[in-house]
């Protein structure tokens, strides 16, 4: 999907928006796993979210091809996020619909982000089809959440992690649509690494799952998780193309894994105890 000339352009409009995001091995998580576990800190991005590498990457391109007009998009929130920091950057207009129900906060950011926020359709896939709709009722590009811009701008904090650390055995690399697992397969493939990545899905959003399985996309019926970066219910062709060449297996998580795993972060990135974290 991308080359390592295209990396390297990605890499420096990056840098010029942010810093390396850091990684880090923790004691506890080490010692909860019984193996080395390194974090890569996409919290630390200006969004809280590794999703805004891809947006800068894209409405760069935008601005240097002279595309200036607005644009529009669907999410439920990190990418949302991503496009309106770019968006504003370069000076486009930007609006994000969203689903009835979204995360408060997330909606609140994206405004403050300066994009005009519709809230409409019962989940992602929904969202996504007023998009598309209002794109062409209103003369708007519409930015889909899996792009090639996009997978390359994410791909920037694989290469970071996988240069950073080259010996990793495995990468787990949770799935919303895609992006994220594509951009750290691709950039493992070009540094020639034997690392298996592996993807990570909410058991109540299976469309991945049942499509990796089946070789082909298989859309889901629901996806009624907590973790809304990972509630899509139609897989991208050409991600899960990517993903069933490039990812050793995909796992599915329960709700109460997912909520575990947050707590353990929580915990051992902040020095506390684990009841403290919960109350927290």
């Amino acid at each position: 999907m991308f080359t390592a000339d295209d990396l390297d352009s990605a890499r420096a409009i990056v840098a010029d928006a942010m810093p390396s995001t850091p990684q880090y091995r923790w004691p506890l998580i080490d010692h909860a796993t019984g193996c080395q576990v390194w974090v890569k800190h996409e919290n630390h991005a200006p969004t809280g979210a590794f999703k805004v590498r891809g947006g800068l990457v894209h409405m760069r391109r935008r601005r240097e091809a002279g595309r200036m007009g607005g644009v529009i998009t669907a999410t439920r929130g990190n990418h949302g996020q991503s496009i309106g920091f770019a968006a504003r950057r370069e000076g486009i207009a930007a609006t994000v619909v969203a689903p009835h129900g979204n995360s408060v906060e997330k909606n609140a950011a994206m405004r403050a982000l300066g994009v005009e926020l519709i809230e409409a359709g019962r989940d992602f896939d929904e969202a996504r089809g007023v998009a598309v709709g209002l794109a062409e009722e209103r003369g708007l590009d519409y930015i889909p959440s899996f792009h090639p811009d996009l997978v390359v701008g994410v791909a920037t904090y694989a290469y970071e992690l996988l240069t950073a650390v080259p010996d990793l055995d495995v990468v787990y690399v949770p799935i919303g649509l895609g992006s994220g697992i594509c951009g750290v397969i691709g950039v493992r493939d070009l540094l020639g690494l034997a690392t298996q990545v592996v993807g990570v899905l909410a058991e109540r959003a299976p469309a991945y799952a049942q499509s990796f399985a089946a070789g082909h996309v298989v859309a889901g019926d629901a996806a009624a998780t907590f973790a809304d970066g990972l509630a899509v219910r139609a897989p991208d062709p050409v991600a899960l193309d990517m993903i069933i060449r490039g990812a050793a297996r995909l796992v599915s998580v329960t709700e109460d894994a997912i909520a575990a795993a947050g707590l353990l972060l929580y915990t051992a990135t902040h020095n506390v105890a684990e009841g403290a974290g919960a109350a927290a």
